[in-house]
């Protein structure tokens, strides 16, 4: 029997893959994988070891095609190659690298490497008669995915986030690809509502809701009561950069003298000096504790009291589906699709983004009363194994790659 895009094999692609901020790739892959799917792991560039801290990060780093590396070997003239004995296809690439181009002279010398890349992977995509190609996040990687579709003759498809996504919609053709995509997958409604914005109604019907998810059983089970006299215990976990707003976090502690609480800060990034500095007059109240491992962080959520996020931009952060999973809750900002996942006043609090004010009041309010936290503990496991299961949302990939948009995605 024929192979067909339904049993090829899938290319994955994203910019830089694995690494400690996308798990939730990796969670996606290993649910596809369970379910039967072919998943052969692309990465435009390589990650260096720093990011691979477990066993499954470190076994995908060793299994993907590294793009840009091939671009730059001998590999590259044996692609160029391969396309000029397809040149209808290969014209038709150049010609939509040309129309998807952003403006000026380096974006130009970008969009000649980007068709570079694409011839690269597109041969690969040739070797290992892959089907289909889906791409995370809309920015290079897409366009390098949308022109080795083109010249490998296979769909493509991509997953739509945010906030990084809708920065710069225009200059990255989100209609352009959304028209060119079997279909887009949104990870919440709130990104939905963004493409609408860029794309022509015509193809709205390809904005697919699909979201990252987690694994809800590896969080959860009993948790170390707070005893009097103990400081109630709160965790952040991501990047350490100016768009987490620990800046705003750490000034909100400042005004809580009064009260005992103690943050532990799982993470890594560009803002740690300028925030260890800032926690300084904090004491031991504030802890960095740098990477963690999935499993690390499983376990940091079962033993932590209150979850805190108090971003300036996010898509549907994974990191809160898992405290929300383990039961803990949470309070974070009103933005993009947090408000899809927490309910406020209900299995945590919502803010608004760089309100000290806000944020200090509801931290007080769940340090200080521990039958409001009880009340809110478990108040969004439901929500989390209802709509966030990485199984249940590899499922609806899996049947959106085979074609069957409506019994793919959930109902709009």
């Amino acid at each position: 029997m024929p192979s067909t895009s339904e049993t090829r094999p899938i290319a994955y692609l994203s910019g830089m893959y694995p690494a400690v901020s996308q798990t939730f790739i990796q969670r996606e892959i290993e649910a596809l994988r369970a379910a039967g799917a072919d998943i052969r792991i692309c990465s435009i560039r390589a990650t260096p070891a720093s990011e691979h801290i477990g066993p499954v990060d470190r076994a995908h780093a060793a299994e993907a095609f590294n793009v840009l590396p091939a671009t730059l070997s001998p590999k590259a003239l044996g692609a160029f190659l391969w396309a000029l004995k397809r040149p209808g296809d290969f014209g038709k690439m150049l010609k939509l690298a040309w129309k998807t181009r952003a403006p000026g002279a380096k974006a130009l010398a970008y969009q000649a490497i980007y068709a570079a890349e694409a011839m690269v992977l597109a041969r690969y995509l040739d070797q290992i008669g892959a089907g289909h190609i889906h791409n995370h996040f809309v920015s290079s990687s897409a366009t390098v995915a949308m022109l080795a579709a083109t010249l490998a003759r296979i769909p493509f498809s991509y997953t739509l986030h945010g906030p990084a996504d809708f920065i710069e919609p225009l200059r990255w053709k989100i209609g352009e690809k959304t028209a060119r995509a079997a279909f887009v997958a949104c990870i919440s409604h709130y990104a939905r509502s963004q493409a609408m914005v860029f794309s022509d109604p015509v193809h709205w019907d390809r904005l697919k809701i699909v979201h990252c998810g987690v694994e809800p059983d590896l969080y959860g089970g009993d948790r170390p009561v707070c005893e009097a006299g103990e400081p109630v215990r709160f965790l952040f976990v991501g990047r350490l950069a100016r768009v987490k707003g620990l800046l705003v976090l750490l000034e909100a502690l400042e005004r809580m003298g009064d009260v005992n609480l103690r943050l532990d800060i799982v993470g890594d990034g560009p803002d740690r000096a300028l925030l260890e500095d800032r926690a300084r007059p904090l004491g031991d109240r504030v802890r960095f504790l740098g990477y963690r491992r999935q499993d690390e962080v499983a376990g940091m959520l079962n033993e932590t009291d209150i979850f805190v996020l108090p971003s300036f931009a996010e898509g549907v952060p994974v990191v809160l589906m898992e405290a929300l999973a383990a039961g803990r809750p949470v309070v974070a900002t009103q933005v993009a699709g947090v408000s899809e996942l927490v309910e406020d006043s209900v299995s945590g609090f919502i803010v608004p983004p760089g309100d000290i004010e806000a944020l200090s009041d509801r931290i007080r309010r769940l340090a200080t009363d521990p039958a409001l936290r009880a009340r809110m503990e478990g108040a969004g496991r439901e929500k989390v194994a209802h709509d966030y299961d990485a199984s249940t949302e590899a499922r609806r990939l899996l049947a959106l790659f085979a074609g069957e948009r409506r019994a793919g995605a959930r109902p709009d």
